[in-house]
């Protein structure tokens, strides 16, 4: 029973999540719990990725961050991708499926994400060059979208300034704050920091609470939606290609450049997907953000699927 939940981890987190979703909502004595239920998950599922991050870099030393030709390209080609988008968008404004084109822009522009490194490491990645890509990339993605979205989807006092702002105050706190934190405990105690670093499924099973709560908030944004059923299934299609193709053109090149195509392919294809949906939300439209919602499937069948193949 045990290596059967421990083989199942991530599609069971999954399950768990979208039934439990359905359960909560289903039960008429809890209606009035709802917005305390939101604001709860809002503040735990930061909390949990600060843990899984912080124990991340318990294990990972500042001169292990390091650059690679690999980041390199994944880097041109997530902007490249976003900008010839974000360009169509832009030529052909009132195309009735540019909701769809713009939840492919998210999906393919969104960073790493933050917990990435934990199911890198239990793939047998490099913890310490995907942490460095998932840096460069949220510093691109707070210079893009600030920059590019306004353009393409102007929204009144939203300038160049507020976007960054904004952005920096969501996604930095939850990078360096853990990085910080893991140093300061490194000088101030050692062996705290070793016994901690040695805890090697800890954040593994922190990330599976994690992903129910995400596939949970994923399911909720898709069944709230008043898409049309067309739009959201071809959002449904492009999150599912901008996953196939991130995590293939990730392997790729982390195998041209470095043999490192499990930590190319988990930095490019495992998306923040919680960011996808708060960015859809606050840049374009609430119905954009269901891509997010989309590709949370899609890159943690993927995740479970690598995951099985490789104790199997």
């Amino acid at each position: 029973m045990m290596a059967f939940l421990k083989n199942w981890t991530l599609p069971l987190a999954m399950l768990a999540g979208a039934l439990g979703y359905f359960a909560y909502v289903g039960i008429p004595a809890l209606d009035d719990t709802h917005v305390l239920a939101l604001k709860t998950v809002a503040i735990v599922q930061p909390t949990l990725l600060f843990a899984m991050l912080f124990l991340t870099f318990c294990k990972v030393k500042p001169q292990d961050l390091c650059p690679a030709r690999w980041q390199a390209w994944l880097l041109s080609m997530q902007i490249g991708v976003f900008l010839l988008l974000a360009l169509f968008v832009y030529l052909m404004p009132d195309n009735h499926w540019r909701i769809v084109v713009e939840g492919a822009m998210l999906c393919m522009i969104c960073p790493t994400a933050t917990a990435a490194s934990v199911i890198t490491r239990k793939l047998g990645g490099d913890a310490g060059s995907l942490m460095t890509y998932t840096i460069a990339i949220n510093l691109a993605v707070a210079l893009l979208i600030p920059a590019i979205v306004p353009i393409i989807h102007p929204q009144p006092g939203m300038t160049f300034m507020h976007s960054f702002l904004i952005i920096i105050a969501k996604v930095f706190p939850l990078l360096l704050g853990p990085f910080l934190a893991s140093i300061v405990l490194r000088w101030a105690s050692p062996k705290a920091t070793d016994w901690l670093a040695q805890q090697r499924d800890l954040p593994f099973y922190l990330w599976a609470f994690s992903l129910s709560l995400a596939i949970a908030m994923s399911v909720r944004s898709i069944v709230h939606t008043h898409c049309p059923w067309q739009y959201q299934l071809g959002i449904a299609l492009v999150s599912l290609l901008a996953c196939i193709v991130q995590f293939a053109f990730g392997r790729r090149m982390g195998r041209l450049y470095g043999n490192a195509p499990i930590t190319a392919g988990q930095a490019c294809g495992q998306k923040n997907t919680v960011l996808i949906i708060w960015m859809g939300y606050t840049f374009m439209t609430p119905i954009t953000s269901i891509a997010g919602g989309f590709y949370s499937v899609w890159h943690n069948l993927w995740n479970s699927w690598q995951l099985y193949r490789m104790k199997n």
